[in-house]
């Protein structure tokens, strides 16, 4: 995306930032024209737009994670928790 202000004023870069709000239509109507009409004049935006689209709808899509039983999450993080006492340790 470019950093250029598109017919409305707004930038590439805030309409990233606003992005999540903008699909979810938490916006206020009047940001939400002004991205409408930055879209309407910049086809990098509309690219990004369209892939975060899909991107989220995908995400829905996917399955709740499976819980990880606890055993498994005990011996994770003792693993976890001797490499960064190793790495303290290699460091001094």
């Amino acid at each position: 995306m470019t950093e250029h202000p598109g017919p409305s004023g707004i930038e590439c870069r805030q309409i990233a930032e606003l992005l999540t709000d903008y699909v979810e239509g938490r916006l206020p109507q009047a940001t939400k024209e002004l991205i409408d009409w930055h879209i309407d004049g910049c086809a990098p935006c509309v690219a990004f737009v369209n892939t975060f689209r899909s991107t989220l709808k995908a995400v829905r899509l996917l399955p709740d994670p499976l819980p990880v039983p606890k055993e498994l999450r005990q011996r994770l993080l003792a693993v976890l928790r001797d490499r960064s006492a190793q790495t303290s340790r290699d460091r001094t």
